[in-house]
């Protein structure tokens, strides 16, 4: 058991931690041209297309329980056909943005506040970005499809490729043809329908057997959707409550002055890299929890959860010893600015507790997807979410930004405690 969940939970960790390496490749190249408006374009629109194609996350996230559970029953035609619904539904709302582009740069730069250069620029990269939809949804629902098919390796791999080629293709459009912004935005496109281009042919070579399952019959009747769009409408509202409650974290640091949104942001990537490896694990819950649940094979779901934690346990002890002899460290790295060094010092007992607070949060929504028991998980990420705020409020008149760290904490530690309990209703 532990062979199959460090199968699945390596590559998922390693894809993870390539994601933020497609956004960080790009300000790295216009951070060469010569004018900060570039950086800003690029930071602004990359952060666009973050929220939006985080708010469709359940594309990935559905398939794979829905495919997993169908793998479990080996039940290949509706293995098949949890690709065709994701897809279909993931080209339907790419069509949908592309049709509604100009409404949704105009609505959001109306928020964002940015220089007449920053703004500009940053429309060119969304006009030529928003075209790689098809290809980012349709990726996603491949992605969740190979999860499903206990196969976190495959996903490795493109997010890897795609890397590589946004690299080549944004370095020869910019400092081989001259192009600036809209050249990394044509690199970062032609990686999307790369990954895309890959997955589709990883799933003609190799799922060769599934190719005259390839129906539409029966993917797209009344019941299949009812309870494709009811599993995936609490997805969306889970990631909206998850929206609301980073956003929200952000503004209160940024209103607070530039020292302490620093400091905030600085330590927030403390729990990002932590959260990298936790996710990895729970795509592995998500495989399995939906392989055993589809073969109703209650024992190795136990025995699956059980295991899942113990790995969860160490990973944020390990965390926690990192954090707390060379964190600081790592603070110096990421800047060298002297003043927000010392104001993190502040705060940063906060981030040595957020690995045992948050590690079971991050396990229980991968069980939790795996079995397709998405309303539970809906209803702890609601009352983890109120808690941040209820909590805020009552303790930032006395604590300040003690107050928002503790608010964070909280619903971390909620989501877990909230699902444990919850899990105990579902077998």
């Amino acid at each position: 058991m532990n062979q199959k969940i460090l199968r699945l939970a390596i590559p998922a960790i390693i894809s993870n931690i390539t994601v933020p390496l497609l956004g960080l490749i790009d300000v790295a190249i216009v951070g060469h041209l010569g004018a900060a408006s570039y950086i800003g374009a690029i930071a602004v629109g990359g952060m666009l297309f973050s929220i939006i194609y985080w708010l469709f996350g359940f594309l990935r996230m559905g398939t794979s329980g829905f495919t997993a559970q169908a793998y479990g029953e080996n039940n290949l035609n509706e293995v098949v056909r949890s690709l065709l619904r994701a897809t279909g539904v993931g080209f339907i709302i790419a069509c949908g943005l592309l049709f509604l582009q100009y409404p949704i740069y105009k609505i959001a730069f109306f928020f964002i506040e940015a220089s007449d250069e920053v703004r500009e620029l940053a429309i060119i990269y969304f006009r030529i970005c928003i075209w790689g939809a098809p290809a980012v949804l349709g990726l996603y629902a491949f992605t969740g499809w190979f999860i499903g098919m206990q196969n976190s390796r495959y996903p490795m791999i493109i997010a890897i490729t795609q890397n590589i080629v946004n690299i080549v293709v944004s370095l020869c459009f910019v400092f081989g043809l001259g192009m600036k912004v809209e050249g990394v935005a044509w690199g970062t496109l032609i990686a999307q329908y790369t990954g895309l281009f890959m997955a589709i042919f990883m799933y003609m070579r190799h799922y060769s057997h599934l190719r005259e399952r390839l129906i539409l019959e029966g993917t797209f009747t009344k019941e299949a959707m009812r309870r494709f769009f009811g599993v995936n409408s609490d997805i969306f509202f889970r990631t909206l409550c998850l929206v609301a409650v980073t956003t929200f974290f952000t503004s209160v640091g940024a209103r607070q002055g530039d020292v302490v949104l620093a400091v905030n942001t600085l330590l927030m990537q403390l729990f990002t890299l932590f959260s990298y490896f936790m996710d990895g694990f729970a795509y592995a819950g998500e495989a399995l929890a939906g392989l055993y649940t589809g073969a109703k094979n209650k024992k190795s779901l136990n025995q699956m959860v059980r295991l899942l934690f113990v790995w969860g346990v160490g990973l944020a002890l390990l965390f926690t010893l990192l954090y707390g002899v060379g964190g600081k460290s790592f603070l110096g790295v990421l800047t060298n600015d002297v003043s927000v060094i010392a104001e993190s010092g502040k705060y940063y007992y906060w981030v040595l507790a957020i690995p045992l607070a948050g590690f079971a949060a991050f396990l229980w929504d991968g069980i939790f997807i795996g079995m397709t028991a998405t309303r539970k998980m809906l209803y702890a990420m609601l009352i983890a979410s109120g808690s941040f705020f209820i909590l805020f409020y009552l303790f930032y008149p006395v604590l300040g930004n003690h107050a928002l760290w503790l608010a964070f904490l909280t619903y971390l530690f909620m989501r877990g405690v909230i699902q444990s309990v919850l899990a105990k209703t579902i077998w």
